[in-house]
């Protein structure tokens, strides 16, 4: 078997790459990801995006500074389903936690879905650990372009970081 080594930049999103997002989910999150763009120029997130040479997306992580005292809470995270298990989910989480750490705070903190093992499984072995279960919703995209509300069951996990 051949192996090719390809390298992966992570820098910030900017505008220009939403339209190249559309793997990532349909219009509902396409919105919410514009979203948390728009509220990096205030210092309150950042937006992150893994790409390779081509500068093309194949990776994207939000850390939200606003809603807990000391941390950055990383969401939206999601690699191309094409690139998954290659080592693009670590490499943005790592960047994410030199982020926070940038940003003077203690710990990263992360929801994680029930029924997303091999995420929770990538968090654990980044040394994320659980402690709560919380229900989570938001708007997703339903049929003939209708909004459904989306509910699930999120755990809780946080690391601390040195």
């Amino acid at each position: 078997m051949a192996q090719i080594r390809v390298p992966i930049d992570i820098r910030d999103l900017t505008l220009t790459d939403l339209n190249q997002l559309r793997w990532s989910g349909g219009p509902s999150h396409l919105r919410a990801v514009g979203v948390q763009l728009a509220r990096v120029a205030s210092g309150l997130a950042e937006y992150l995006v893994a790409c390779p040479p081509s500068g093309l997306p194949i990776g994207k992580a939000a850390i939200d500074y606003s809603g807990i005292a000391d941390a950055g809470l990383i969401h939206q995270v999601a690699v191309h389903g094409a690139f998954q298990s290659c080592g693009i989910g670590t490499l943005l989480m790592t960047e994410a936690e030199d982020r926070i750490l940038g940003r003077g705070r203690g710990r990263a903190e992360l929801a994680v879905e029930h029924n997303n093992p091999r995420a929770r499984a990538l968090y654990e072995r980044l040394g994320y650990v659980a402690y709560n279960d919380v229900p989570e919703e938001w708007d997703d995209d339903g049929p003939n372009g209708t909004v459904v509300r989306y509910h699930t069951m999120c755990t809780l996990m946080r690391k601390p970081l040195a």
